[in-house]
């Protein structure tokens, strides 16, 4: 059993590529093992939704559903042996390998989009998606991509505080609002970022 909609996202933690790469939908697909991983004949699959705020864990837990689904419909035909198998088109999709807790660090030259999906992607219980500012880590665990309607703009990307919420204008100048952010492991919000930080800070 894997957790794509193979031949998509064949090889390791394929939930959170799909939700580094924004997509709106993967599943749990049960396949024939042979000697490459996740290229055997498929048995069935079910898919489930990526809404644009879920977190790793939430769409994980959605692909764990999938998986009984897909077993609960699967195993009385593969127990009476009349299953019907279906080879992959391999050309369809594509191998990705593990992560780690460096791969979290935030390029703020991305656009919105991109940082929220890298956030959302190694949430918790993740290691988290991070950046180093003055020396302090900080760690942006849950975003919200916004319209920026009303709010300030700015050159380069930039983090600030507007009306008691913090803000992030990315590269491509899109805005995020930030919802949950630590600073060396303790809760951030706007308040305690213009303490460190000020109101507005250049990244």
């Amino acid at each position: 059993m894997h957790g794509s909609l193979l031949p998509k996202y064949r090889g390791r933690v394929p939930v959170n590529w799909a939700i580094i790469h924004g997509e709106s939908e993967t599943g749990a697909t049960l396949h024939v093992m042979n000697e490459k991983p996740d290229n055997g004949a498929l048995v069935d699959q079910q898919a489930i939704p990526i809404l644009p705020d879920d977190t790793a864990k939430e769409v994980f837990d959605k692909v764990t559903v999938a998986a009984e689904i897909t077993l609960h419909r699967c195993l009385p035909a593969l127990l009476a042996g009349t299953a019907t198998l279906q080879v992959q088109d391999l050309s369809k999709g594509g191998y990705f390998g593990g992560r780690k807790a460096e791969d979290g660090r935030i390029d703020w030259q991305q656009s919105a989009a991109q940082i929220h999906n890298l956030i959302r992607a190694v949430a918790p219980p993740y290691p988290g998606a991070f950046a180093d500012i003055k020396g302090q880590q900080l760690r942006l665990l849950r975003t919200r991509q916004i319209a920026g309607d009303g709010l300030p703009t700015f050159a380069v990307p930039t983090l600030f505080v507007q009306e008691h919420q913090l803000y992030l204008r990315a590269g491509d100048g899109h805005y995020l609002q930030l919802l949950q952010c630590h600073l060396n492991q303790q809760m951030l919000d706007a308040t305690s970022f213009v303490s460190h930080f000020g109101a507005v800070f250049t990244l």
